[in-house]
This record gives C-alpha cells, structure tokens and sequence, in this order.
C-alpha cells in the first residue's frame, strides 16, 4: 500500500469538517480545533483510519471476500463510477457498487431482494433473444424493456450478488444511516467516511474526513480501490505459488511411483535367482 502523506490529505480538502453547530459529540476526539464556525478534522486521525481502512479491505479482497461499496451523493457517483471501472478492467472481483438509493432489507432481507436480481437477469437475457420476442407485441417488449431499465438503475450494481457481502465500504455514513443500521444487525464490517456530523462509533473502520469535497472523496475512495486491487492480486500470487506447488508435488509422486515400478522386476529376477541358487544346493 502506498503512503499517504498529511500534506496529500491537507491539499485534498480532507480536514473541513461541519459548522460546530452540526457536530456528533461521539466524533469530538476526531476534531483538531474550530474555526470561523467550522470544525477542522485532526489530519493525523485521518491518516490513522484510512490506512486501517485499507488494510482490513486489502486482507479481505486477498482472503477472497466480497465488499459491496456505496455512495449515492452526486459529488461520489462519478468517482465511485470511475474507480469501479478500473477494478474491473484490472481483473479483479467480489465488488459490488450501488449509487442511487438504499434498497432497504438488502441486507437484512436479502432472499426477497435478491429476487429482483434474478428478475433483471432473465428480461436482460429475453430482450436479447430474438426467439423469446416470438409471438409478443412490440408494446409488450417496450414494458419488458422499460423494467429492465428501471431495475438496471437500482440492482445493475448487485444482481451478481450470490449472498450477503463480507463487508461495506460507505462514502456517508450519517446520509447512509439505514445502510449501517442493516449492517450492524447482520453483523457486517464497515468501512466508512466519517464527518463531523457522523456517529463513528458505528462505523468498525471510521476515515474522519470531509465527505462533501471532491478532492477528500476522491483521494480516499482511490485508496481503498487501491487495496482492494492490490488484495486480489496478492490473492492471485498465492493461488499461482499453490498451484505450482502442487504441481511440484504430483511430479515428485509420480515419479515415485515410476521408480518403484522399475524396482519391482527387479526385485523379482534377485528373488528367482536366489531361489534358483538354493534348488541348486
């Protein structure tokens, strides 16, 4: 993981907090000072959560996990967009993206909602299957169209979803408030950026830092990605070396059982010899 600098989190914007007026008093031992009304977020605090943010993320992607992210404030959608296409096209898996709303009991009613993956799924599928159209109107595919563009929007980001994600990345954790109740029933590890107006106590893994500002947003929503790309690719490495060293291993059997296979006859002509030799006697 790369070192990020107190000067990098400055630059970005990472210290402004809310007015005092809107401070969470369990965020108070992440505040530094007040000034002209407005809190600024201790940098060192700041730096302390988000490498233990992206250090737990790291050793999950590496362990094979899955992590579902969410940031539905319009300054966010673009960054998250953008660093979950760059997961992508670097191979990696296990990440699930939601931007526009919360569907609530995602996860903690996740079977009814996973039907509306399955749902998206098979109009996808119909609407590409010129032979499914057969014998329908051309109004009856503009509905089926039409509902698969309306659940794109809410699910396109987690139909590949199988189960309940082993953790949540949360850009908002106070505007995603029911997000994190749903975690925290389900018993799910959070990520989350944590403002001045935000309860970090809720959070497993709180980054105290300024969640409105687009240069905060995306330096640490890059370092996560960043862990999270790096974690499979360690996980890639690993599977390689077993692969290799089971590899290793049959060769070494069989030719373990090729040498023994060699012995045996001859094991056999010294023991017929030998007998021949006492017939002898």
């Amino acid at each position: 993981m790369r070192n990020i600098t107190l000067e990098e989190l400055l630059e970005a914007g990472c210290h402004f907090g809310h007015q005092v007026s809107r401070q969470n008093p369990k965020a108070r031992e992440f505040i530094f000072e007040a000034r002209d009304g407005i809190h600024i977020i201790d940098l060192e605090k700041t730096k302390e959560g988000l490498e233990e943010a992206g250090a737990f993320v790291k050793n999950l992607a590496q362990k094979g996990g899955t992590i579902l992210v969410l940031g539905t404030k319009k300054q966010a959608q673009g960054i998250l967009k953008e660093e979950m296409k760059r997961a992508t096209d670097s191979g990696t898996e296990g990440l699930f993206l939601v931007t526009q709303r919360w569907i609530g009991g995602t996860l903690t009613n996740f079977p009814e909602v996973s039907k509306n993956y399955k749902r998206l799924k098979d109009l996808t599928t119909r609407l590409q299957d010129d032979y499914a159209k057969q014998g329908f109107t051309k109004k009856e595919i503009g509905d089926w169209d039409k509902s698969r563009a309306k659940l794109q929007v809410f699910y396109g980001g987690t139909s590949d979803m199988t189960k309940t994600p082993d953790a949540l990345f949360i850009v908002d954790t106070h505007t995603e408030h029911v997000a994190v109740q749903e975690a925290r029933k389900m018993g799910v590890p959070i990520v989350g950026i944590t403002d001045t107006n935000s309860d970090p106590l809720l959070v497993n893994y709180p980054i105290p830092a300024n969640d409105d500002a687009v240069g905060s947003l995306k330096l640490i929503i890059n370092y996560i990605f960043d862990a999270w790309i790096e974690g499979k690719k360690e996980m890639g490495k690993e599977a390689e070396k077993a692969a290799k060293k089971e590899e290793a291993k049959a060769a070494k059997e069989a030719k373990t059982e090729e040498a023994e296979k060699t012995e045996a006859p001859k094991e056999k002509k010294t023991v017929k010899k030998a007998a021949k030799k006492e017939e002898a006697k």
